[in-house]
């Protein structure tokens, strides 16, 4: 049996005429009336009453109907789907990105577009370290991610990178510090500090960075702090314990006691990529262009 025995049946049971029937689909009646008897045959069922004068569908040609309605129905639903994904409108996205990813208004706009113009699409977000989501990526449980870092990633021949932002780095303290009412700093300036710093393995590279700024201005960083969460990281700073460096978008985050203040020196940038794979799905094609479109 297949699916065009049940388009034949349907459009019989829907005309009561073999005639109109055939037009209807397209055919011939005489082959027409071939695969209704075939389907019988196959079902070991009458399903029309068949006179000189009228055709009727049988009791078991009524209950067919509706059945065979619901197989078309599923068939062209199959069908619809497969074409939808094959277009990147539905499926399932895995993306990993790092802290501050979600705060960069190219981002949030990006993927607020993505969201609305593909619904049927389920994205998969968690937050993971730089490290995690290039091993991620290279197993394939992962379809995309963001990641910062001054340099382009080291990555697998498999796997692409895309600059989509280049920040300033601004410098996080308490109000009441002795360098709170600059306009902005130079890394020098910051030579006797006591620097509270993300994790290193967290540290989307900034930790190295940091340290890389400090020797070109003659001195080590005094890291006295290093914590696993945001929150923590400018929690503590609000305390006291010292000051931080990051990302301009992430000065969004308002402490009542915290200023954020510019770090004029050359080379304080912060970059924020796209990695993916080189042969990605559909959906994921889908969503590079529009983030990628967003950072033009």
């Amino acid at each position: 049996m297949e699916l065009r025995h049940f388009r034949y049946f349907v459009g019989v049971a829907e005309e009561l005429h073999f005639g109109r029937a055939a037009e209807r689909l397209g055919i011939s009646q005489p082959p027409l009336s071939q695969q209704i008897r075939a389907l019988e045959a196959e079902l070991g069922v009458e399903l029309f009453e068949r006179t000189s004068r009228r055709v009727r569908l049988t009791e078991a040609g009524t209950a067919f109907l509706d059945e065979a309605r619901k197989t078309l129905a599923q068939a062209d639903h199959a069908f619809a789907t497969a074409r939808r994904a094959d277009r990147g409108e539905i499926g399932e996205l895995t993306i990993g990105f790092i802290t501050s990813a979600p705060l960069t208004p190219l981002l949030s706009t990006a993927m607020f577009d993505f969201r609305k113009a593909y619904p049927a699409v389920y994205l998969d977000l968690t937050e993971m370290p730089r490290a995690l989501q290039v091993e991620r990526l290279t197993e394939r449980s992962l379809d995309a991610g963001f990641i910062r870092g001054v340099e382009p990633p080291v990555l697998p021949p498999s796997l692409v990178a895309t600059m989509l932002l280049e920040e300033d780095i601004m410098v996080a303290m308490r109000t009441d510090h002795r360098l709170a009412s600059s306009p902005a700093l130079a890394i020098a300036d910051l030579v006797d500090e006591a620097f509270v710093l993300y994790e290193s393995k967290l540290g989307s590279g900034f930790n190295e960075h940091l340290t890389h700024l400090c020797r070109n201005a003659g001195f080590e960083p005094r890291v006295v702090q290093e914590v696993g969460a945001l929150s923590t990281l400018l929690g503590l700073v609000a305390a006291g314990f010292g000051i931080t460096v990051l990302a301009r978008s992430l000065a969004a985050l308002h402490l009542d006691n915290l200023v954020y203040l510019p770090l004029d020196s050359p080379g304080a940038v912060s970059r924020l990529w796209l990695i993916h794979h080189r042969d990605m799905s559909p959906v994921c094609r889908k969503l590079v262009d529009i983030v990628t479109a967003a950072s033009t």
